[in-house]
């Protein structure tokens, strides 16, 4: 395990962009850890629709970020009292959407300093009923991410400002807005650390858990690199907003894989355009299935027969074939 310095660089485009750059370009030799604070921003999962994941005006008026990651999963807020940890290792189909796997050794440090924390639900970290870390991952075939954000001192106002959360997703957690449900880890500690110090001490707590750790300082090649993938990806408009579709018809349900938005755009009978969105975890792009359904005349039989060599559990895990074809025609 490498860890890889990433200079104290708070900006959430470069961030990301570091991390997607190692992902795709580090040695297959290696695993590598990285940790990483930003700046007040909202990070998108990527299957999501921006403009109706954030509250537009507020973060207008505080200059809050907004990017979206590579990775599933809903829309989180960082700010400089938010951890966030990444793990870049090789493709592991035991490992893609095993949340607990590489959760544990996190968990573990944070039992060692005090806070009684477990993995529950889908991808969140809690320490009795209050949600301190959400995880996400993500996986180029060969090589994947799994990531996750530790609230250690988050400004948690600013996360119930800057976000839209929709009331399915409250329900489901059994609670009545999203400031009852979460907390931060510095409420569970002893010890009033600073994020740095809390950093310094996980991170050790890591190194625990594995041998040989080094740490790794990019080239100034390295980093040229790095800010050109900001630059043409995570700077664009298209990337991290891109244009909501034009619709007749929208069908969402919340599943146990992630609530499932469709948007569909029929005329004459057939699919014209139809966007997937929500917060789901998949391994490849939702893309794909749009562009199957592409002039598909829409009736169910005829969804199905698109279908039938589509594997569904690819882009949203383990769904159905059946229910998310219902869904499409709001069965």
């Amino acid at each position: 395990m490498i860890f890889v310095e990433n200079e104290n660089v708070t900006n959430p485009r470069l961030n990301l962009a570091l991390e997607e750059y190692i992902v795709r370009h580090f040695s297959a030799e290696n695993d590598y850890l990285l940790f990483y604070i930003n700046e007040p921003s909202i990070i998108i999962g990527k299957n999501q629709i921006t403009i109706e994941e954030v509250n537009q005006d507020y973060i207008d008026r505080n200059d809050i970020h907004v990017v979206r990651r590579v990775s599933g999963g809903g829309a989180v807020y960082h700010d400089f009292g938010n951890l966030n940890f990444s793990f870049i290792t090789n493709h592991d189909i035991n490992k893609l959407h095993n949340f607990k796997k590489f959760t544990e050794p996190v968990i573990k440090v944070l039992n060692d300093l005090g806070a009684s924390a477990e993995l529950k639900g889908r991808n969140d970290i809690l320490v009795g009923e209050k949600k301190i870390s959400g995880t996400a991952q993500f996986s180029t075939g060969k090589r994947m991410i799994s990531h996750g954000t530790l609230l250690y001192n988050t400004d948690l106002n600013e996360v119930v400002n800057a976000l839209n959360v929709k009331p399915s997703k409250i329900e489901s957690k059994g609670h009545k807005s999203v400031r009852s449900r979460v907390a931060n880890i510095s409420e569970f500690l002893e010890d009033k650390l600073t994020i740095e110090a809390f950093k310094s001490l996980l991170l050790k707590g890591l190194y625990a858990e594995n041998e040989a750790f080094e740490t790794y300082r990019l080239t100034e090649e390295e980093w040229a690199a790095v800010h050109q993938l900001k630059e043409e990806k995570y700077d664009t408009w298209d990337w991290n907003y891109g244009r909501a579709p034009k619709f007749n018809m929208q069908y969402n349900k919340r599943f146990p894989v992630g609530e499932i938005d469709v948007r569909i755009f029929v005329e004459k009978g057939r699919i014209q355009e139809i966007k997937i969105s929500g917060d789901f975890f998949g391994k490849d792009p939702v893309a794909q299935i749009e562009e199957v359904l592409v002039d598909v005349p829409y009736d169910k039989t005829s969804i199905e027969k698109a279908l039938e060599n589509v594997d569904v559990t690819q882009y949203f895990g383990a769904l159905e074939k059946v229910d998310f074809v219902n869904l499409l025609v709001n069965a």
